[in-house]
Formats: C-alpha cells, sequence, structure tokens
C-alpha cells in the first residue's frame, strides 16, 4: 500500500473513531427499545431503522449497530458534499446525519453553504437544529456546540462565543 493510500485510510479512521466518540456519548447506550423525546423507538446508541418496544440487544450487537449507522451517516455525507472536508469537520457533519438523517441533510442550508464552499457558515449552522417535536432540548444544544467546534476545529477555527439567552 503506497504512502497516499495510507494517509487516507488513516484520515477516515480518524473521522470514524471521532464521530464514534461523540455520536456514542450524546446517545447512550441503552439496550432496550424506548421511545424517544419524539415518539421514534429507539435501542442501544440511538438505532432507529429496526428498533421495536420490547426489543433487547447484547453490547456486541449493539456496537455492530453503531458501526454501521455511522457508516451510512459517513456515505451520506460523502455523497452529498463535494468539497474537501478535513476529518474533524467529516466526523462533526456524520453526527449531525445520524441524528437528523439524510434527507433533512439534503434539504439543509447548513449542506448548500457547505457545497458553496462556505465550511465555516456550513458549520455555524448546526447551531440552528436543537430542536425535536417543535421543542427545544438541552441534550441537542449540548451535542450540537460540540459538532459545531469540531466542525470548526477541522478548518482551524475556534467557536465564536454565542450570547446566552
Amino acid at each position: 500500500m503506497g504512502v497516499k493510500r495510507r494517509i487516507a485510510v488513516g484520515t477516515a479512521a480518524c473521522a470514524i473513531s471521532i464521530a464514534t466518540a461523540v455520536v456514542s456519548y450524546y446517545e447512550g447506550y441503552r439496550p432496550s427499545a424506548y421511545r424517544d423525546p419524539v415518539g421514534i423507538p429507539t435501542i442501544c446508541y440511538g438505532h432507529t431503522a429496526t428498533a421495536r418496544i420490547g426489543q433487547t440487544l447484547s453490547q456486541e450487537r449493539c456496537t455492530e449497530l453503531l458501526q454501521a449507522d455511522l457508516g451510512v451517516a459517513f456515505a451520506a455525507v460523502d455523497r452529498r458534499t463535494h468539497v474537501e472536508l478535513p476529518p474533524p469537520t467529516r466526523a462533526a457533519l456524520a453526527s449531525f446525519v445520524y441524528n437528523v438523517g439524510e434527507g433533512n441533510f439534503a434539504r439543509s442550508t447548513l449542506l448548500r453553504k457547505l457545497n458553496a464552499g462556505d465550511l465555516h457558515g456550513a458549520c455555524n449552522e448546526l447551531s440552528r437544529w436543537v430542536y425535536a417535536g417543535g421543542r427545544q432540548l438541552n441534550g441537542l444544544i449540548k451535542r450540537r456546540a460540540t459538532e459545531k467546534e469540531l466542525c470548526l476545529a477541522g478548518l482551524g477555527k475556534e467557536v465564536e462565543q454565542e450570547p446566552v439567552p
């Protein structure tokens, strides 16, 4: 394997590791299915695709689902973006897509800014995505702050302090 290929593999692994840490922290581990704040059956680390109430899964299976779901999120980011993304920025966006879904990402101002080359503006859009079911959620505020910090860190930017409401 050539050096360019090794660098590419290492960069991808870096982004995956970062996103795994962010997603698992903010989603939390729950081996038994539950309803999320908007009523969607959820299990493990925020997995929804095959979750059903009454279901319980092993730690091993939950980890497999997390990896598979992150793979889907990274694929969506890679498919929808037309600019080069540094690993922390790519990881932040994969965490975001993991949480909101590809459809919401595809229709977002965030993606439009990203593909127009306004990466800084795109990262700042993350702060707007703090609502679920019409309610602002503290967990989403914290998660988006982390994703924004990562997103901007990939661009060599520091997070600008936002006024506290």
